[in-house]
């Protein structure tokens, strides 16, 4: 709401141009209904965004962004330069393979092993319903493999609800690599194996090229060194 009057305060003011810069964008796996009578959030948020007068929207990438694409100009930020650089600077990547949890996350790890020149490899899960896995194979190239030393996560959006903390803390990850679109000072103070990358350099980066008019999709195709 806040945001939403920030932006009404800008047009009535006559701004020529509205950015809103939302690192995580709220509701936003909540674009469709599940069940009956569901409410579809993250379209009432879009909504509130347009009539507030917002013509420029530079968010963080969504799983589904059909419902922001449909009201203003969208620029969606992408984690792979922030999480590239900190695999190159951390890793020897000799013995480095990205895994992707699901088949929805693909075509990213895929991506970011390209770009690393790793292996890729990926887990086909099937569930009997919403948040437990009834079945989960490992889909890559093994044979001949020692087999994983150290295993690392690495997530855009900390949100940790639940007991999310206590189930890493418990796990066999060496750490869990989050970036800081949500502030993580607490969730690190109760896990001591949460690590944050700033993503501001890049975010600061997109903000600067989108006010000039210069290339942004470039900043996330080129590989950081």
């Amino acid at each position: 709401m806040e945001l939403c009057i920030m932006i009404h305060a800008c047009k009535i003011a006559s701004a020529k141009r509205i950015t809103a810069v939302v690192p995580l964008f709220p509701y936003a796996r909540q674009d469709k209904k599940d069940k009956s009578r569901a409410p579809i959030t993250a379209k009432l948020v879009a909504n509130m965004l347009q009539k507030s007068g917002c013509d420029h929207l530079i968010v963080r990438v969504l799983s589904r962004a059909g419902v922001t694409c449909q009201f203003c100009e969208l620029t969606l930020l992408y984690a792979e330069p922030s999480l590239i650089l900190y695999i190159r600077t951390k890793f020897d990547l000799s013995n480095v393979v990205i895994v992707s949890p699901d088949a929805g996350g693909a075509k990213r790890a895929t991506s970011m092993a390209d770009r690393l020149g790793v292996d890729f490899a990926l887990f086909h899960k099937e569930r009997k319903k919403a948040n437990e896995v009834s079945r989960m194979v490992l889909v890559g190239h093994v044979e001949g493999k020692a087999g994983v030393t150290k295993s690392y996560a690495m997530v855009t959006h900390g949100i940790l609800s639940g007991n999310a903390l206590e189930s890493v803390e418990k796990s066999a990850l060496e750490k869990l690599i989050v970036t800081n679109t949500l502030p993580q000072e607490e969730n690190q103070a109760r896990c001591k194996k949460i690590e944050v990358i700033d993503i501001g350099p890049v975010l600061g980066e997109v903000i600067r090229r989108s006010h000039y008019g210069e290339s942004i999709s470039k900043l996330f195709n080129e590989v950081p060194y």
